[in-house]
């Protein structure tokens, strides 16, 4: 009785981990995204005249190329590109929005993700 109890108990931490794992990966995934998209935002070059400001469509193919480097897949209809402001001194808001399918032993389940430039 005591080794099925203990082998239940492995079984029970081995789905725990696993599934924790996965979980954590996409939050990970989504973290690194989120801090991609906060560097794209800042447009470090521009602020101190190095380079010209990106457009709305340069930002939104870069934003897909950062989220395909992490392993998201994004269409551009799911990447937001807005400026504020003037061509000397630019405000951009950046956003994805997207969702993310983990499957588990036994079940599966799709968690949404919106990250932003915003702090």
């Amino acid at each position: 009785m005591r080794r099925v109890k203990l082998i239940l108990g492995i079984v029970a931490l081995a789905l725990a981990v696993f599934s924790g794992w996965q979980i954590g990966a996409c939050e990970l995934d989504n973290f690194e995204l989120h801090d991609d998209l906060r560097d794209l935002a800042a447009q470090g070059g521009a602020q101190i005249g190095l380079s010209a400001p990106n457009s709305e469509d340069e930002l939104r193919s870069a934003i897909i190329g950062k989220a395909k480097a992490h392993g998201i897949p994004l269409e551009p209809g799911q990447v937001t590109v807005r400026l504020k402001g003037t061509a000397y001194a630019p405000t951009y808001y950046l956003a994805a929005d997207y969702e993310t399918r983990v499957t588990l032993p036994g079940y599966s389940l799709t968690i949404h993700f919106h990250p932003t430039s915003a702090r």
